[in-house]
């Protein structure tokens, strides 16, 4: 007969210690966290230091918590790793001049647009308050979903208003002001609607513009604009005018004419005859446009240039709006690919008004501008005064998010390095609202707004639209879910 043995109490104890190893081992691994993630094996292209080589990203909410050269999986568990080896990494970009009041039917749409292309950031240059201030505040609502938008309110005119609303080619994008008073009031009222910055436009007074930038100063705005056709481009640099779009009226002040055209526009912005704003500016710019190209003088334009890099004015140059109705690329390639993202009423409207003006030759006076705009863009660039990105949509058929890379594409072109371009998309733009410790950098602490590209945009500018995934305040984005939303954008309403 077999006698059993009662067991020691070391024996328990190892039985115990067994039961709760194996039970341990047996559990369901812990979730993944769901506030941070891990970005492995990609290049990281920084706007200023370049190529950095293959790095390991650690998002952790909406920043970036560490970049890192060797391999971070371990030391964070149960934390997602997306890998993104052969892939690059580069900061959201911004589009510096945009409309959200130019059409009313691509509006509800631009916000997708953006973000489908990886613009994170926008900068709206002219609008009804109400209207680009709702913009803003949708964008506010959800950053991981919309990008971030500056706004300057409407354009600050002066008597005879440009774009006072009386015609579809002049929406009401700006306020009149007859006097300094009126413009205090304009000002007041702007600040109390939190706008980012304030615009300047042609029909300003050299009285009315200069107390414009004694109230910006007084209230820490920045002003933008068009140089008013009541003075020079050096008159307003020296009153302080932070920067300039479009390169606009700057050929006036680079004639050996420069003083008779001055006094003629002087004469003509009396307007004894009464007519509307909208038709007297252009009677002034068909007046004087090509008149000053063809009196282009090269000691006059390095004074200019040398007024606007001393008195830091930057430059928004918008060189795809000008180039595209010359080289009128819009029924070809990436242009016609994104207005199917437009809705239906938008890109039928749009193909009839391409092909009606396609129909027609390009005009020697127009071909003299834009070549005009590519030789002046060269001079600044070679000067050394800042750029900032920005292409003017929806104005002129550019679809929003894609018009950004075609205007990358036509600086580079023009001379800029694609490391250069790529800054004056990034870093530029951050540095000019402040925000240059915060964004615009693919750097430790910084807000994770970024694109992950298939190709190295600093091989060829063209592959900041090889678009693969794009973070927006530290929600990944893939490309399936970023075609989802630029698909959506195409519905009606």
């Amino acid at each position: 007969m077999i006698s059993l043995r009662k067991p020691s109490r070391y024996t328990l104890l190892f039985l115990c210690l067994f039961g709760l190893f194996a039970l341990q081992n047996c559990k369901s691994p812990d979730p993944l966290l769901t506030d941070q993630y891990i970005i492995d094996n990609v290049t990281v292209i920084d706007p200023i230091n370049g190529d950095q080589g293959k790095r390991h990203l650690l998002i952790h909410d909406n920043q970036i918590a560490l970049i890192s050269k060797a391999s971070i999986t371990d030391e964070y568990p149960n934390t997602k790793i997306i890998d993104a080896s052969g892939k690059y990494v580069m900061p959201g970009l911004w589009d510096a001049h945009i409309h959200f009041d130019y059409d009313k039917l691509v509006a509800p749409k631009m916000l997708d647009l953006f973000l489908g292309y990886g613009i994170t950031y926008v900068r709206d240059t002219g609008g009804q308050i109400d209207i680009v201030k709702a913009w803003k505040e949708k964008a506010q609502s959800d950053p991981s979903r919309y990008p971030m938008v500056k706004i300057a309110g409407p354009l600050i005119d002066g008597k005879d208003n440009v774009y006072d609303g009386h015609s579809p080619k002049a929406p009401p994008l700006s306020v009149q002001s007859k006097d300094t008073s009126d413009i205090r009031k304009i000002v007041e009222s702007l600040v109390q609607n939190d706008v980012d910055l304030l615009k300047a436009y042609e029909m300003l007074t050299p009285d009315q513009f200069a107390y414009l930038m004694q109230l910006a100063k007084k209230y820490g705005l920045k002003v933008t604009g068009h140089v008013p056709l009541s003075m020079t481009v050096s008159q307003a640099a020296d009153l302080g005018f932070n920067s300039m779009e479009h390169f606009r009226n700057i050929e006036l002040s680079c004639s050996y004419e420069r003083e008779q055209l001055l006094d003629q526009r002087q004469s003509l912005l009396k307007n004894k005859d009464e007519i509307e704003g909208y038709v007297l500016r252009s009677n002034i710019h068909t007046a004087q446009r090509i008149r000053a190209i063809e009196t282009n003088d090269e000691s006059m334009t390095d004074e200019v240039l040398t007024s606007l890099k001393k008195n830091d004015t930057w430059q928004i140059p918008t060189l795809t709006l000008y180039a595209a109705l010359a080289d009128r690329p819009y029924l070809d390639g990436i242009w016609s690919e994104s207005y199917e993202y437009l809705p239906d009423t938008v890109k039928n409207s749009w193909t009839a008004r391409i092909k009606e003006m396609v129909s027609k030759p390009v005009t020697e006076s127009l071909q003299q501008q834009v070549d005009w705009y590519s030789h002046i863009f060269s001079k600044v660039y070679e000067k050394e005064i800042p750029f900032m990105v920005g292409t003017d949509c929806p104005i002129y058929f550019l679809t929003p998010g894609m018009s950004l890379h075609e205007e990358l594409r036509h600086m580079v072109r023009c001379g800029m390095q694609p490391i250069e371009a790529i800054q004056a998309a990034t870093t530029n733009p951050a540095l000019y609202f402040d925000m240059e410790n915060e964004i615009g950098r693919v750097k430790q602490n910084y807000i994770a707004d970024l694109i992950i590209l298939d190709k190295n945009p600093l091989d060829d500018i063209k592959n900041t639209l090889t678009i693969h995934a794009v973070i927006k305040n530290g929600k990944y984005w893939s490309k399936s879910e970023l075609e989802k939303i630029l698909s959506s954008s195409s519905e009606e309403g």
